[in-house]
C-alpha cells in the first residue's frame, strides 16, 4: 500500500481546519467540585436519569446484542455447511458465496450494536478486569497469529495436552476479532512472523477454508454464551441494572444516585480515551503506531471488514443516546437544570456534527488515510470537540469525578 510524502504538509493543513485537532491541549482548568465527589446543589431527579438510561438505552442494546450475536453463531454456522458441501462436491460457488456474504452482514450487524454496548461499560462488563467484555470483542488487544493457532488446536481438539475449550481461551484467541479475520480475511496464508501453526503448512486451500470456518462458529458460539452471561448478570432480580436504579437504598450496593450518576459518566469517557485516541489519533499517527507515527492503514480498528468508521459511528450514536436521553431524561436535562444549558446545547451539536461527518464518508477509513489524510484530521477534530466539554465543563457541572483512565489527562 503506497504512503503518500506530503504527509507533514497535510498534518499542517489539518491543523489551520482545526487548532484542537494537533493542539492536543485544553484551556479550560477544573472547577471547584472536581475530585471532591461533592453533589450538584439542585433537587433534580438523579434516579429517573438514571431509571431512563438503564431501562431505555443500557438494557434494549445488551437485549439487541445477544439476539444479534445468537444470529450470527445461525448465519457463520450455514456459511461453514456451504463450504463443506462445496468441498464434497454437493454444492456450488454462488451458494458459498452467498452463505458467507450473509454471515459477513451478521457480524457487521452484531458490531453495530456491539460498538454502541462499547459505550456502556459498567456493572458485569468491567468485572475480572472486563473479562466478559473481552471475551465478546478483545480490542485493541489483537493476534492473528494466535487466532491461527487455535484454528488448528481446535482441529486437532486439544491443546498442550487438554482437550479444547474455547471458554478457556484468552480473549485475543476468539471474539468478534477473531470473527472479524475469519470471515473478511481471503489471505490462506497464516499471519506468524516467527514459526507457523503446526499441520498449517500441509493443509490444501479446501481445508484451511473449512477449518477457519469452523473455528469462526465456535467463536461465534463462544460470542453468543459471553452476551448471555452479560444479559442474564444485568437482568436478574439482583443484577446491576437494578443495583443503578436503586441506588442509595439498602437494596443497591451503589452508594448514592449521584454515584450511580457518575458511574453511567465514567462509561461514557470511552468516546475520549477509545474512540479519539485508540481509533482516529492512533491510525493518524497522532500517539505511537505500527507505521512510526505517520498515518497508517495498518492501525485501524477493523482493517479486514472495512468497519472502522462503522464502529466509531455507532460509538458517537451511543453517546448522544446517553446524553439526551434518546427520548427520555438525559444528562442534557441534568446540564440545564443546575444552569449550563450552553454546555448541553453545545454537547449536544457537536455530536450530531461527528455523527453526520462519520457518517457521510463514502471509503473505508484505510482509504481515507491514504488519499483524505485532512478528513481523516477533521474527524478527529470533532469527536475532540465533544471530548474537551466531557472533560471539563460537564464534569464540573454535574460535580463528577473524572475516571482513572482520564484524571490529569488534558489532550
Amino acid at each position: 500500500m503506497n504512503k503518500r510524502t506530503n504527509k507533514l504538509s497535510l498534518v499542517a493543513l489539518a491543523c489551520s481546519l482545526s487548532l484542537t485537532a494537533c493542539n492536543q491541549e485544553t484551556t479550560s482548568t477544573l472547577g471547584p467540585d472536581y475530585g471532591n465527589n461533592n453533589d450538584t446543589d439542585t433537587d433534580f431527579d438523579q434516579i429517573a436519569l438514571v431509571s431512563n438510561l438503564t431501562d431505555n438505552v443500557i438494557t434494549p442494546t445488551f437485549d439487541e446484542f445477544l439476539l444479534q450475536a445468537q444470529a450470527q453463531t445461525v448465519a457463520v454456522d450455514a456459511y461453514c455447511a456451504a463450504e463443506k458441501s462445496f468441498a464434497a462436491g454437493s454444492g456450488d460457488q454462488a451458494s458459498v458465496d452467498s452463505a458467507k456474504s450473509a454471515a459477513q452482514q451478521a457480524w457487521r450487524d452484531s458490531m453495530n450494536v456491539w460498538q454502541q454496548a462499547e459505550m456502556m461499560q459498567l456493572g458485569p462488563l468491567l468485572e475480572q478486569d472486563g473479562l466478559v467484555r473481552n471475551n465478546i470483542y478483545s480490542w485493541p488487544i489483537v493476534n492473528t497469529c494466535s487466532i491461527d493457532y487455535d484454528v488448528v488446536y481446535f482441529q486437532e481438539g486439544t491443546v498442550n495436552g487438554q482437550p479444547y475449550n474455547i471458554a478457556t481461551r484468552t480473549p485475543s484467541r476468539k471474539s468478534m476479532v477473531a470473527i472479524e479475520y475469519l470471515l473478511f480475511n481471503n489471505n490462506l496464508a497464516h499471519s506468524c512472523d516467527a514459526g507457523s501453526p503446526p499441520d498449517w503448512n500441509s493443509w490444501t486451500d479446501s481445508e484451511r477454508v473449512i477449518a477457519r470456518c469452523e473455528f469462526a462458529t465456535e467463536v461465534a458460539q463462544d460470542v453468543a454464551n459471553n452476551a448471555q452471561t452479560l444479559v442474564d448478570a444485568w437482568n436478574a432480580e439482583d443484577g446491576y441494572a437494578q443495583a443503578l436504579k436503586q441506588a442509595g437504598t439498602e437494596a443497591s450496593s451503589i452508594e448514592s444516585a449521584h454515584d450511580a450518576v457518575n458511574r453511567i459518566s465514567d462509561a461514557m469517557f470511552y468516546l475520549d480515551s477509545k474512540t479519539k485516541d485508540g481509533k482516529l489519533a492512533t491510525p493518524l499517527g497522532l500517539f505511537s503506531n505500527e507505521c512510526g507515527g505517520i498515518a497508517c492503514p495498518e492501525a485501524v480498528e477493523a482493517p479486514f471488514s472495512m468497519h472502522s468508521y462503522d464502529n466509531i459511528q455507532n460509538n458517537l450514536i451511543a453517546f448522544e443516546r446517553l446524553l439526551t436521553g434518546d427520548g427520555g431524561i438525559g444528562f442534557t436535562d441534568y446540564l440545564v437544570d443546575v444552569g449550563d444549558q450552553d454546555t448541553a446545547d453545545t454537547m449536544t451539536a457537536d455530536v450530531a456534527t461527528a455523527i453526520a461527518n462519520v457518517s457521510a464518508s463514502e471509503n473505508s477509513m484505510q482509504q481515507d488515510l491514504i488519499n483524505d489524510e485532512v478528513g481523516v484530521q477533521q474527524k478527529h477534530a470533532e469527536v475532540k470537540a465533544v471530548t474537551d466539554k466531557l472533560k471539563v465543563d460537564f464534569i464540573n457541572s454535574l460535580a463528577l469525578e473524572l475516571p482513572s483512565t482520564s484524571a490529569g489527562d488534558n489532550d
